[in-house]
């Protein structure tokens, strides 16, 4: 994500997820990967990573005045099954 400049934030809620644990996952190389099965509109990808609590976030990539940002649509804290597989 090195070519990433910052973030696309929007007013819709992110599942009690803080904007602050959203971004610092994406400062901890998280697993990463894309989100196959849920856009025919546009490509989406999917972040795991965090602590003390593991977050999984779907996002996209967007171009906003010459720069790559990174732009959330949804997050939420993993689930005790998601953890297990995560580990």
């Amino acid at each position: 994500m090195e070519d990433v400049a910052g973030f696309d934030w929007d007013d819709g809620a992110k599942h009690g997820v803080s904007i602050d644990e959203i971004e610092a996952i994406f400062g901890h190389q998280p697993r990463t990967g894309p989100d196959l099965a849920h856009s025919s509109t546009e490509e989406r990808f999917i972040a795991v990573g965090g602590a003390p609590r593991l977050i999984f976030v779907v996002y996209t990539l967007r171009d906003i005045g010459g720069r790559r940002c990174i732009r959330p649509i949804s997050a939420r804290y993993m689930h005790r099954k998601e953890i297990d597989n995560y580990a």
